[in-house]
């Protein structure tokens, strides 16, 4: 399964999405990769730390090597970086994708992605993380997965950004991936006791928008997550947003 988590909004929690579903799928033991399209590496710091500083091959080498046109490529699983986590798996990004991003676009390369995904068979589950933009990368993210997940902040912005967001996706399901199916929006930061938040979800599903049963809470408890590179349930499983977490993995495996 391949899940590619896009917002074209920035701030909505697509990077802490990712990797803490992928962090729960490999604590379960399933052989889970966290793929990081996103030139700002959150994803990629949030599940390896420092040691992100220390890698040789990125994305950024691996859409380089496909520009260079080599004769002998590295096989994709040349890039893969262990993290600290059993299970769990990095393809980690690099600033420099902002700069080949023009030039793999020129080129059509955006079906490079899903090829490369294709050939690790080893993995259960694959997350994608994503840029906050409607570019190379997240076209080529929503080409290669079998589902889309919406993060969803409760503002009004958010709410109005919605609808481009899924004209967006039906145009690369018409025009590239027709297998490829919205699995349902994330509320995240959701405050059950404030009016905003609750009259929000209340259109999205009065208008037949998929939104997911699981809600995730909004917490402060998920900033010490991201400065301690730990994902929550390795922080403080017992906390409410790590049972959150949990019962929308649970949600996404029924």
């Amino acid at each position: 399964m391949r899940r590619v988590v896009f917002n074209q909004k920035g701030g909505v929690g697509k990077s802490t999405i990712a990797c803490n579903l992928a962090a729960i799928s490999a604590a379960r033991g399933r052989r889970t990769l966290l793929v990081d399209l996103d030139p700002q590496a959150n994803a990629s710091r949030y599940l390896l730390g420092p040691a992100l500083d220390t890698q040789k091959k990125t994305l950024a080498h691996f859409f380089d090597d496909i520009l260079a046109y080599k004769l002998f490529p590295d096989k994709p699983d040349a890039y893969l970086v262990t993290t600290r986590f059993p299970n769990l798996s990095v393809l980690p990004s690099d600033p420099r994708l902002e700069d080949l991003q023009i030039k793999l676009e020129s080129r059509y390369k955006m079906y490079k992605l899903r090829e490369a995904l294709d050939s690790l068979k080893t993995f259960d589950e694959i997350f994608i993380d994503t840029p906050p933009a409607l570019n190379f990368f997240t076209r080529s993210a929503l080409i290669a997965a079998d589902t889309c997940l919406i993060p969803f902040d409760c503002d009004d912005f958010s709410r109005r950004a919605l609808v481009t967001l899924m004209d967006s996706v039906r145009e690369i399901q018409a025009d590239h991936n027709r297998a490829l199916r919205v699995e349902g929006i994330v509320v995240n930061h959701y405050q059950a006791r404030a009016n905003l938040p609750v009259r929000l979800v209340e259109e999205l599903r009065s208008e037949g928008l998929p939104v997911l049963d699981a809600f995730l809470s909004a917490s402060i408890k998920i900033r010490e997550s991201h400065a301690q590179a730990l994902p929550m349930i390795h922080l403080d499983p017992r906390h409410k947003l790590s049972r959150e977490f949990e019962a929308l993995y649970a949600l996404l495996a029924a």
